[in-house]
């Protein structure tokens, strides 16, 4: 099985499905990866699919720190041995990291894909009816992820995921928790919800980066923004970013997702051919 190995010699595994031009599938601070295993299926047929643990969970080293720079430089790492990637396919923070390193290693990280996210900390939220933009509601939440971990992470994926029964909500929590301990999930969510700093890289990376938006996205009363205030907010931070809209998300429908992907990485590859600049090694 193969790994990659950080500069303070953490093991972070890795692993590839597929071939043509190389997809990562970037994980985010407390995802198990099974959230991307149906539009993995439908990627693997047309691309060279990656996807990896981060440190302190799956079958990566269990070895801290979780903050925002030793995740860049994981990702960085990670994408160094894979040979470079023409697009990390992000949710949450992971678009935060992987941001960074498209602006300063272009050659590893061609361009960023978000999923019903974008790369920016809570307090951007601040005009959203979500949850996610109340201080009070996120401070509290990451006092749970550190008190009553299982709690929160049934908290999050119920909320979240409103189309789980009782039963589904209880696995996933299972596996989460087997997945990622509390110490890791309640550190990398914090150096999320604090993070102001992913805005510039973004804004230099231009239309490298890409926001693909469900429409049945969150809502008042929901964890998530809407797909309408995260369109404001992009509209307002991300001037130069492209951005799509599907029916419903990765895992209830993702076909329509891939096939954002699969389009965003034809125009780039396009734009290359005609000297819009050096893609990636992928």
């Amino acid at each position: 099985m193969p790994h990659a190995t950080a500069s303070d010699g953490v093991r972070l595994y890795w692993e590839e499905r597929g071939s043509g031009p190389t997809v990562l599938l970037t994980p985010y601070w407390a995802m198990h990866p099974s959230v991307f295993d149906p539009i993995e299926a439908v990627l693997e047929g047309e691309f060279r699919v990656v996807r990896f643990d981060e440190r302190g969970t799956g079958q990566s080293d269990r070895v801290g720190p979780y903050d925002m720079g030793t995740g860049v430089s994981d990702l960085e790492t990670v994408c160094e041995a894979v040979g470079g990637v023409a697009a990390a396919v992000c949710l949450v923070d992971a678009a935060n990291r992987a941001v960074r390193v498209a602006d300063t290693r272009p050659e590893l990280v061609d361009v960023v894909i978000c999923i019903g996210s974008a790369p920016f900390g809570v307090g951007a939220l601040r005009n959203s009816d979500s949850l996610l933009a109340s201080e009070a509601v996120v401070g509290a939440y990451l006092q749970q992820l550190e008190a009553d971990y299982r709690g929160a992470v049934r908290a999050a994926l119920s909320g979240a995921n409103t189309q789980l029964d009782e039963e589904q909500v209880k696995e996933r929590v299972q596996i989460q928790m087997e997945y990622i301990d509390a110490e890791a999930a309640s550190m990398r969510a914090r150096a999320w919800a604090g993070d102001s700093e992913a805005v510039e890289p973004a804004n230099r990376i231009g239309d490298r980066m890409h926001i693909c938006l469900s429409e049945t996205l969150g809502g008042s009363g929901t964890w998530f923004p809407s797909a309408a205030e995260l369109v404001a907010v992009a509209n307002e931070l991300f001037p130069n970013a492209g951005q799509s809209f599907v029916p419903d998300g990765i895992v209830s429908a993702p076909e329509e997702s891939a096939a954002v992907v699969a389009e965003v990485i034809a125009r780039r590859q396009a734009e290359i051919s005609a000297g819009a600049g050096p893609l990636s090694s992928a």
